[in-house]
């Protein structure tokens, strides 16, 4: 099997999708893995790296995705690069495609490409074990860009999360008590902050308490969010529904009830966000003010924390391109449930996109 790794080209997206360990794996397995000029130098891998591992150069975008039978890539691609993938092959990256923009799936469709989604690979259990490393990852960062927001210099209130002395933590709300959730309490608790998480699973707050005892915990009501919204200074938006449109749990009223230079950091943003007056933002300008209130909704965070990404994302991604390697892209979908509820579209037509609205084009969202 021919593998592509392109070099990513969305704006500050340094990650890769696959290091030079991943590629001496497949290489020795009788793989050609094509990867492209300066793929990897973001995440600190050289091509000379990837030449040793068994990689061969190319010093195009259009020659790896031509080359390829299989793409793997860690962002959506751009429209542009669409249009450079052969028909009937296959693709696989964070492909979100619940928020896509419909022009784009139509290429996908057209060309007959099997596309498989990071985030919604499953196992039995309901684990989705190559999500679970990027979502522990947003929520990690999500406490240190609360606090940089909440410095006078970034537009914020001038709090430190911890507080002082005599003078009282920071008040922040996690919405959602899942794997985003559970790795921001930790990060904000261990800022010093008081956290207090919502979520309408009881069996997920129960989880949250046993494992941080001084943490408060709510069901999630419409009632309780805007009765944290009121007092709190971060509000982070950390619920996900793999293959849907991210429900709208914060609208614009609620917003403007919050306190001046509050914070919202939409982790939900790559799945269209669960706050009303959230819109996708970059790396050079991660935050606006709309209502009073400061928003940080990038929707590639750790595409920042570049190595430590891309080490942890193949080591649970690897078994599935593994198998996708020795049986081939069809075969290994159709015998491995964890794989297919992964696919997006294939052989033309649209595959488990539940509650599946696409952007228009020129709508407000992900390119």
């Amino acid at each position: 099997m021919n593998i592509g790794i392109p070099k990513e080209r969305r704006p500050f997206e340094y990650r890769v999708g696959l290091s030079p360990a991943g590629v001496e794996i497949l290489s020795q397995m009788g793989s050609q893995v094509y990867v492209e000029h300066e793929a990897g130098v973001g995440a600190g891998f050289s091509d000379r790296e990837y030449e040793k591992a068994g990689a061969r150069l190319v010093y195009s975008g259009e020659e790896v995705y031509g080359r390829a039978d299989l793409l793997l890539k860690v962002a959506r691609p751009l429209k542009a690069e669409l249009e450079w993938l052969r028909p009937e092959t296959a693709l696989m990256a964070a492909l979100h495609l619940a928020s896509a923009r419909q022009d784009k799936l139509d290429v996908l469709i057209e060309k007959k490409i099997t596309s498989i989604a990071y985030e919604k690979i499953a196992l039995a259990d309901g684990t989705r074990p190559v999500l679970r490393p990027f979502s522990q990852m947003c929520g990690a960062m999500a406490a240190s860009i609360a606090a940089r927001c909440l410095q006078n210099n970034w537009g914020g209130k001038g709090i430190l999360l911890g507080g002082m002395p005599g003078v009282p933590p920071a008040e922040v709300a996690i919405l959602g008590g899942g794997v985003v959730g559970t790795y921001a309490t930790q990060a904000f608790l261990g800022l010093g902050a008081h956290v207090t998480v919502l979520d309408r699973n009881i069996l997920a707050l129960q989880r949250i308490v046993d494992r941080f005892p001084g943490v408060s915990t709510m069901i999630s009501t419409r009632r309780n969010i805007e009765r944290v919204a009121s007092f709190v200074d971060v509000l982070v938006g950390a619920v996900l529904v793999p293959g849907e449109r991210t429900p709208l749990l914060v609208p614009r009223e609620v917003v403007r009830s919050m306190k001046p230079r509050s914070v919202i950091v939409d982790v939900d943003i790559d799945e269209g966000g669960s706050v009303e007056t959230a819109r996708p933002t970059t790396h050079d300008q991660p935050s606006f003010i709309e209502e009073g209130v400061i928003h940080y909704c990038v929707p590639n965070i750790p595409g920042v924390v570049a190595r430590t990404c891309v080490h942890s994302f193949v080591n649970a991604v690897m078994p599935f391109v593994i198998e996708m390697a020795e049986k081939g892209v069809e075969k290994a979908i159709d015998e491995n449930p964890a794989i297919e509820i992964a696919v997006g579209t294939r052989g033309g037509k649209l595959s488990h996109m539940g509650r599946f609205t696409a952007r228009k084009d020129g709508e407000d969202g992900l390119e």
